[in-house]
């Protein structure tokens, strides 16, 4: 059996697993879905291997032997995939609990039996994953998430943020035990494992028993829309010793949009990279493949202002969601900063209300999706205060201006964001670098926070044509979606139109 002690060993590991990702593809499984499918079966070998230990809190029977991994090694060919079917149907009865979650309307999307041992037998089997450590298992697993995410076509990148910018922020804000940390689009999980790891290389010779407890129960929570990412991140949470597999779930499936946040959920620490999508009159398309239109806004009546704009509607959510004094690190797009009607009111309010400290323009060419022009927002949440703004300053970064990233040839790096970091905890000016009082902010045009001063010529020459090229193409790939967006939606309301003239 299989026990890699080295990142090297590690990364076999992971290229192992992603071959079979390639032999699945032969029988119609989508990138997403065989790594969806790995998380159903990687849980199971690791329960048994817990109820097999003596020691270290091991011999709990977590999964009941009727369903266990050993009935897949017994099973013969014929048996195997109806009762890999009976497990996934099984397990997903209580669906509040973390292993409900997980397994929850989970299918069996590996057809071929035959196919289906050589993944559980050959693959999963001869890994010890209990032995690994946590820190390999959980690279291994985000590793396979990343590849995932690099295959445009699977969309999976739509959940993947960049680590070594989760990284940047979770260093600038720096988490503590006693923080109820949230990310109410959390996607994968990227956000709220980097938090834990921060607090476990921290604060682990410190931490009490209290705050430990907090941190295993729901001290780490988020949101996702779309049931099976949330599957892959409380399996994400639950890999790197986060949370009880019969405890409740961490990951709550909803829209976190829907209604405000109830008194148990505020957070003291939220983290976030909410989903990039456009206002109203676009489509959007959801798990099961129906298009709807997005041309109403969300009946909140704590929010600040109406409007169908996901973006703003996440920010405001984030920013009331938040406890007092509470810490936000939200990516927002260009539109955020800039717009008008619904953005230029949410930016007064935000400056006035809360302490919107450091802005980060982010360069182009380090998110999957293409083209895509974003920043992170950093902002603390205050009492209320209407007669005095608590934004005094607005410090912003520029990483954008002569910086020209790309997903293979030229990654992002965590040393990339270090200056920044540095510059973020000491407030030290520089050419990058700037300090901007809220009399200047709110007398831009539409209190407009998208501010540069830089340009290419000033610090650079213009990057290979290979990059300008791979430029080109993003930003055509970004037009063809939007304009396949509209195309739903026109098509969309021809149907309806079409419906409606019919006699009943």
């Amino acid at each position: 059996m299989t026990v890699p002690k080295t990142a090297a060993e590690a990364k076999q590991l992971v290229d192992k697993l992603w071959s079979y990702c390639h032999v699945l593809r032969h029988d119609g499984v989508s990138t997403i879905d065989y790594v969806d499918q790995l998380t159903l079966l990687l849980f199971l070998k690791m329960a048994e291997e817990r109820a097999g230990r003596t020691a270290f809190g091991g011999g709990a029977q977590i999964v009941p032997k009727q369903l266990s991994w050993q009935t897949l090694l017994d099973a013969d060919a014929k048996e195997l995939k109806q009762q890999y079917e009976k497990i996934l149907e099984k397990l997903g009865e209580h669906p509040e609990t973390a292993l409900g979650l997980i397994y929850q309307s989970a299918e069996n999307k590996i057809r071929d039996p035959a196919t289906l041992r050589r993944l559980i037998v050959d693959l999963v089997d001869k890994v010890n994953w209990s032995l690994t450590g946590v820190d390999i298992k959980g690279d291994a697993y985000e590793a396979l998430l990343e590849k995932g995410a690099e295959d445009v076509k699977s969309g999976a990148g739509q959940y993947f943020t960049p680590r070594p910018l989760i990284d940047a922020m979770v260093r600038c804000v720096q988490p503590r035990p006693d923080d109820t940390i949230a990310d109410p689009a959390c996607g994968t999980g990227g956000f709220l494992l980097a938090a834990h790891d921060y607090i476990q290389r921290h604060h682990t010779k410190d931490l009490t028993a209290e705050e430990a407890g907090h941190l295993r129960g729901l001290g780490i929570s988020g949101v996702e829309l779309v049931h099976g990412t949330a599957r892959l991140a409380q399996m994400n949470l639950l890999l790197h010793g986060i949370g009880e597999s019969a405890g409740k779930a961490q990951i709550d499936v909803r829209d976190a949009l829907a209604r405000p946040p109830r008194a148990d959920e505020r957070a003291s620490l939220v983290l976030a990279n909410p989903p990039f999508g456009r206002k109203s009159g676009f489509s959007s398309v959801d798990e099961f493949g129906k298009v709807t239109r997005e041309d109403a806004g969300y009946d909140r009546s704590d929010f600040w202002v109406t409007t169908s704009n996901k973006q703003l509607n996440f920010v405001q959510h984030i920013a009331l969601q938040l406890k007092i004094d509470g810490r936000a690190a939200v990516v927002v797009p260009d539109n955020v900063l800039f717009e008008g009607g619904a953005g230029e009111t949410l930016r007064r309010r935000l400056l006035t209300d809360c302490n919107v400290h450091t802005l980060l323009r982010l360069p182009t060419g380090i998110f999957y999706a293409g083209g895509v022009k974003a920043n992170v927002l950093f902002f603390d949440a205050k009492r209320a205060r209407p007669e005095t703004p608590w934004t005094s300053e607005l410090w912003v970064y520029d990483l954008r201006t002569s910086q020209h990233f790309t997903l293979r040839q030229n990654k992002l790096a965590a040393h990339h964001l270090d200056d920044f970091v540095d510059r973020y905890h000491r407030r030290e000016e520089s050419d990058r670098f700037r300090r901007f009082t809220y009399d200047e902010l709110v007398a831009r045009d539409k209190v407009n926070l998208d501010i540069t001063w830089l340009s290419d010529n000033d610090t650079e020459e213009l990057p290979p044509p290979d990059v300008l090229a791979q430029e080109i193409v993003e930003d055509l790939q970004v037009a063809l979606t939007e304009f396949a967006a509209v195309a739903d939606a026109l098509q969309l309301a021809a149907t309806e139109r079409e419906g409606n003239t019919q006699e009943p």
